[in-house]
């Protein structure tokens, strides 16, 4: 939901692609694999334009490995999580969107510094855990492989530097060096399958002034 955000990924993406294609944020703050699962039938469908959808993240996993004693309400278990992943895929492949042009993206890690003071300044503990959120990533990773998807593994990717808390506003949430790092992951996986894509509609240089509809029309 934030990526559309002032330097938010999505909206990065966005500036990239204009003329070529829209960017549709369909993201939900603070939602999980159980619920996603339920509504992506709204979010897209065949009378939405699927089958002409060049490419669809799914982007879950922060609030599925919620602590389940500590944040039930947000919490899926591992093996449903996985589940639930697949659910989306198969239903994307239902209403032709097809597995090359799904990118799984794995949860980012999470600092767990900066998160627990997050959570007892609302007056909670530390409701979630790096490794836990790790396990999530692997099953995110595991069920591309499965399901012959692309995916992004923001996990391991963003701790490769040691120092990744400056991935991350607040231990859990991408701040702008994060949204960064992830649109540049993105793009170099979306060059490939959109940079045929061609403008839409001529460039302003190249509209015949003395009779326009001979180039717009």
């Amino acid at each position: 939901q934030y990526s559309f955000q002032e330097n938010g990924w999505g909206a990065s993406l966005a500036e990239r692609l204009v003329r070529k294609c829209d960017v549709v944020n369909r993201g939900l703050s603070g939602y999980n694999t159980r619920w996603a699962k339920l509504i992506l039938p709204r979010l897209i469908s065949r009378s939405t334009g699927a089958e002409s959808t060049v490419a669809v993240t799914i982007f879950f996993g922060a609030n599925d490995s919620a602590l389940k004693d500590l944040n039930p309400k947000q919490h899926v278990p591992l093996e449903e999580y996985a589940a639930n992943l697949k659910s989306m895929i198969r239903y994307l492949k239902s209403v032709d969107v097809t597995e090359d042009r799904i990118i799984l993206i794995t949860p980012p890690p999470l600092q767990e510094s900066a998160w627990e003071k997050e959570c007892v300044a609302k007056g909670d503990k530390l409701n979630r855990r790096n490794a836990t959120t790790g396990e999530y990533a692997q099953a995110c990773v595991q069920v591309a492989r499965d399901c012959g998807t692309e995916v992004l593994d923001l996990w391991r990717l963003m701790q490769e530097n040691q120092d990744f808390s400056s991935y991350l506003s607040d231990g859990l949430h991408l701040s702008t060096k994060g949204n960064s790092f992830l649109a540049a992951e993105l793009w170099s996986r979306l060059d490939k399958k959109l940079s045929a894509l061609p403008w839409l509609l001529p460039y302003w240089r190249d509209v015949d002034h003395l009779d326009p509809e001979a180039s717009l029309l």
